[in-house]
């Protein structure tokens, strides 16, 4: 089996910076694409930003200019690095990967991380 386990969540100022981290374990090949989402009370998850194992990045336009992803592939670890934090940016973090296996590929899911930014 593979395991996500996402950290670095927390209480925040509005303005202030968090860096969320989400490191995969288990039996793994490789890993694709590498995904954070969102999912604020009341609202479905979405998501906030991707990166392929070859670096490329994308991001929802709320995030642009302040969010960063990036990843570790000997480290099979992902990280999201968070600045000018928002309230609106409240919301439970999971972090997704794309899991060659034998076998073939599957999806993942963390067990997410609650970021919580005060006005």
């Amino acid at each position: 089996q593979v395991q996500l386990v996402e950290s670095g969540g927390g209480l925040v100022q509005a303005g202030g910076s968090l860096r969320l981290s989400c490191a995969a374990s288990g039996i793994i090949l490789s890993i694709n694409a590498m995904r954070w989402y969102r999912q604020a009370p009341g609202k479905q998850r979405a998501l906030v930003a991707a990166i392929t194992s070859g670096g490329s990045t994308n991001y929802v336009d709320s995030v642009k200019g302040r969010y960063t992803i990036s990843r570790d592939n000997a480290k099979n670890t992902v990280y999201l690095q968070m600045n000018s934090l928002k309230p609106e940016d409240t919301a439970v973090y999971y972090c997704g990967a794309t899991v060659r296996r034998i076998g073939g590929l599957y999806d993942y899911w963390g067990q997410g991380t609650q970021v919580t930014v005060s006005s």
